[in-house]
């Protein structure tokens, strides 16, 4: 494969991104350990700035590009954790970001890109709508675009979790974390396989956007056509990159259902006293899926996020 993020690469892009991004914690949970029958440790991206681990990824790709390209900003489509990211990363960083986001992007999130101080440019919510403007943009403003997944400086970024995690807790049989168009899930594996490679690394995903299981048993990519899923943050598909590194070091990828997603984050909530989103909810889905599979093992955990729209839940709406 060509020029995929070595070790050295990853360690690099810690070291880049460390004044921005926060340290997040381990946890465990006495409780979830038993009910699952193995030891679970939960790397807490939904601690990290803007909620979730998308800002590692966006940190290292701004920080990697030369400042030539700097200075005429970043650009992105998306309506969910990246554009956050990118809005973000590049005010910290004191670059422009010029962000394209569907009109019907939930407000939560529009707002929050706005008190990042990106430009946002609305559009219809196809995909053809979003790569048409986004197209416009960059021809105007020369903003150098960054991919939410299908951009190895992303996943290097992305790929420091789990060296965070493999650094700070030994002797991990397991890793697993959700994938969606796999930039997590690809720089999991490679951490793993870099640091830990007597680790298998399995993917999470939800059976109604399976897509990325289909691909990897069929050995081509199967796009995400019309995804249902309460998991609102895989819905994506692989690309060429993420592909290639998920095929050679993923041992293999699980699905659940919604239900299971559900169950799986109110344990959380109510056991942990944490906030996660349905997203990141998937991989333990997963362990209660398979018990078989990781009974009696130590268990690294992604939750890759925390951003919930509240008033999206049942309770909340009056």
């Amino acid at each position: 494969m060509e020029n995929i993020p070595s070790l050295e690469d990853i360690h690099h892009a810690h070291q880049r991104i460390k004044p921005f991004i926060h340290r997040t914690p381990v946890l465990s949970s006495e409780m979830i350990n038993k009910k699952a029958g193995c030891s679970l440790f939960f790397k807490c991206e939904n601690f990290q700035k803007v909620g979730a681990f998308k800002m590692r990824g966006a940190a290292n790709a701004i920080l990697s590009l030369p400042a030539t390209r700097i200075a005429h900003g970043v650009a992105t489509h998306s309506s969910g954790n990246h554009a956050q990211a990118i809005a973000k990363a590049a005010s910290d960083m004191g670059c422009k970001a010029y962000i394209v986001m569907p009109e019907s992007a939930p407000r939560v999130k529009v707002n929050a890109v706005r008190d990042y101080k990106a430009e946002i440019y609305f559009c219809n919510s196809s995909l053809q709508a979003r790569e048409q403007t986004l197209r416009t943009v960059l021809q105007e403003t020369k903003a150098t675009f960054i991919h939410p997944y299908d951009n190895y400086d992303i996943i290097a970024g992305q790929a420091t979790a789990a060296a965070e995690l493999i650094g700070e807790i030994k002797d991990l049989d397991i890793l697993i974390a959700p994938v969606g168009g796999g930039g997590l899930l690809s720089g999991t594996c490679l951490s793993a396989a870099y640091m830990l490679p007597e680790a298998l690394v399995f993917g999470a995903e939800p059976s109604g956007a399976d897509d990325a299981r289909r691909s990897i048993d069929s050995g081509l990519i199967h796009p995400s056509i019309d995804p249902k899923t309460i998991a609102d943050g895989l819905l994506t598909s692989l690309s060429e990159r993420t592909f290639g590194i998920i095929r050679r070091y993923v041992t293999n990828i699980i699905t659940v259902d919604d239900p299971e997603i559900v169950d799986a984050m109110r344990l959380v909530w109510e056991r942990m006293k944490i906030l996660i989103e349905p997203s990141a909810a998937v991989p333990l889905a997963a362990v209660f899926k398979r018990p078989e599979v990781f009974r009696d093992k130590r268990v690294g955990v992604i939750l890759s996020g925390g951003n919930v729209d509240l008033d999206k839940i049942q309770w909340a709406i009056s």
